[in-house]
């Protein structure tokens, strides 16, 4: 599990921790960085050694940093560097055809909302880049989805900590229990639906490629 060894890093780095983290996840490197802000959000919440306007702050900062990097990276390299290494990083043909998908329908959509699903956010920053994407649109809306994102998950893990502080025994470690399994039923919940978009992209490209590859009648 990730906060096996997350946690551990958060304690003793804090923020260094958390910026490092989030920035090479959006960057387009697969860690959960999502994780390290709730984490250290909860722990802000628990000990008060971290503050959580810093938290959301460092966040923030880290995410559209990072973003901006895996745009770059997609802008300059393109498609054919993704093609050969994004397997290596979880970027595989299935899953560079779904960002492809809602980067065609979706636009700025995708640019702001792809930093609350998982695979958007390691990657949305790095199919921004390759499908040339508007810098000017794409810093504005990545920003917007960046601030928005470490408020809210950095608020909620700051007052879950926060209550579970001041609910001590039996009573907090239900409340913990029903938190995490939450948790764990919301994430198996997003990684299906991810799946079905997955499949849907590939049918709808792969329909487009047969169009396309069909020849025309002379006398239509």
């Amino acid at each position: 599990m990730f906060h096996e060894w997350i946690q551990p890093l958060v304690v003793q780095y804090g923020l260094y921790a958390v910026f490092l983290i989030v920035m090479l996840e959006s960057a387009g490197v697969p860690l959960p960085g999502e994780t390290a802000l709730v984490l250290a959000s909860i722990y802000a919440g628990l000990t008060g050694n971290l503050d959580i306007r810093w938290v959301i702050a460092t966040a923030a900062a880290a995410a559209i940093i990072g973003d901006n990097i895996g745009f770059l990276v997609g802008r300059h390299y393109g498609l054919p560097l993704i093609e050969r290494y994004g397997a290596r990083v979880g970027l595989d043909a299935k899953r560079l055809a779904f960002g492809q998908y809602l980067f065609a329908r979706h636009g700025a959509k995708i640019v702001f909302f792809g930093r609350f699903i998982a695979v958007l956010r390691i990657f949305a920053a790095l199919l921004a880049g390759v499908n040339n994407f508007g810098w000017r649109a794409f810093l504005f809306y990545n920003a917007a989805g960046g601030v928005c994102w470490a408020l809210i998950f950095g608020v909620g893990g700051y007052f879950f900590g926060d209550a579970v502080h001041r609910v001590a025994g039996p009573a907090g470690m239900i409340a913990l229990a029903f938190a995490v399994a939450g948790l764990i039923g919301g994430w198996w919940i997003m990684r299906r639906q991810e799946r079905l978009f997955e499949d849907r992209a590939i049918a709808e490209l792969e329909a487009q490629k047969r169009g396309a590859s069909r020849p025309r009648d002379p006398q239509a």
